[in-house]
């Protein structure tokens, strides 16, 4: 068996990281001072090719794998992974528009979608309905003319800042299958935000409700067929759930390089920190779980890449495992810092509060034991 990656990949993950390097990392504390990402990085994004990382190449994107993007999202959350899971959004938006949009929706927003002249974002969780997503009650009625819209989306980070927004709503009965996506623009009538959400990290996303008050949208605005909906939004949030944990993975690493460097530096009782064997321990343990959740997230993704009976199962548990790995690491760096690493000028906090998230979103671990189980119960 190959751990190895690729020449491509390899080149893959440096252009990211240099690019997340140079164009983010110096700017990621004065954005979270600021609750919002300057939207004239998004277009120097999408010329590297990361507007539609995995869009067929067919429909204009990089047609990259699963493996291949979480590459991309590993490099740039090492620099922030607020704006890395925001990437996320996007193309999870824009792997669905080009799956499952006709070609005359494709031809009319996708050029503009794939160049990050705009932005995306994924309104499926309500104030009622997050882990059961197929509650959801945000109502679309058809009319002569396409459809009206009804009802509110919690939680959504881009909500007010984005330039689209790709949303779940009922066009039918209750339950999964009275589901169907549309496409709503910003600046349609009817559609407006709520306050934006003081939150712990991710600070950088604005997020804000977004609400439908007989919100209209022409026929040609739904996404594929009636009814299939909640299926689309399903069929996205594997590849999600190993977007997010890259994200934990990049920034933890992020995290331990920086810990490393400090701990080389810090002298107590007439050496350098890193000299003190109960400390070296604290490294190694580290370095163990980094690397374990590294492998096992590209085995998921590669899992997924080859369309494995059992692809679902891995991302979940690669979701849960990197995600919870991400967390622990990155607490464990500000520990090791000592109070240095309670303050905002070290950086090492930020990635604590931006990382405790991504346990959360995408599916909380919760569900993922919970897929993971049913799956195991099923092949019993």
């Amino acid at each position: 068996m190959d751990f190895a990656l690729t020449e491509e990949q390899s080149a893959i993950f440096d252009m990211a990281h240099a690019f997340g390097q140079e164009q983010i990392a110096p700017f990621a504390r004065q954005w979270e001072a600021d609750g919002t990402i300057p939207k004239d990085l998004w277009p120097q994004v999408g010329a590297l090719g990361f507007g539609g990382l995995y869009v067929s190449e067919g429909g204009g994107g990089a047609g990259l794998g699963r493996l291949d993007a979480t590459l991309v999202f590993e490099a740039l959350s090492m620099a922030c992974p607020s704006v890395a899971a925001f990437l996320s959004i996007h193309n999870m938006c824009a792997k669905m528009l080009d799956s499952f949009a006709d070609d005359a929706l494709k031809a009319r927003i996708m050029p503009d979608v794939l160049s990050l002249n705009t932005v995306l974002s994924y309104c499926l969780t309500e104030p009622g309905s997050g882990s059961d997503a197929a509650a959801l009650k945000t109502r679309a009625e058809r009319t002569n003319e396409g459809y009206t819209l009804n009802g509110t989306k919690a939680f959504i980070s881009g909500g007010g800042y984005s330039d689209a927004y790709v949303c779940m709503v009922r066009t039918g009965q209750d339950g999964p299958k009275g589901i169907s996506t549309v496409y709503v623009e910003d600046g349609t009538p009817g559609l407006s935000f709520g306050a934006l959400e003081k939150k712990m990290g991710w600070q950088s996303q604005p997020t804000a409700q977004v609400q439908f008050d007989d919100c209209k949208i022409p026929a040609g605005n739904l996404v594929g067929s009636e009814g299939d909906g909640f299926k689309y939004a399903m069929m996205g949030l594997d590849g999600g759930r190993l977007n997010i944990s890259a994200c934990s993975l990049g920034a933890a690493q992020t995290a331990l390089n920086m810990t490393l460097q400090y701990m080389s530096e810090r002298k107590a009782f007439g050496q350098s920190i890193d000299q003190f064997q109960g400390l070296q321990f604290r490294l190694a343990d580290m370095e163990i779980e980094l690397q374990a959740a590294r492998t096992f997230l590209r085995q998921a993704a590669w899992k997924l890449d080859t369309a494995a009976p059992d692809a679902t199962k891995f991302c979940a548990m690669a979701k849960k495992f990197v995600t919870e790995t991400g967390s622990k690491v990155v607490d464990q760096c500000l520990q090791l810092h000592g109070g240095y690493g309670y303050l905002a000028d070290y950086g090492i906090e930020k990635l604590v509060r931006d990382l405790r998230v991504h346990q959360i979103l995408e599916g909380t671990n919760e569900i993922m034991r919970v897929i993971v189980a049913r799956s195991m119960l099923a092949n019993r």
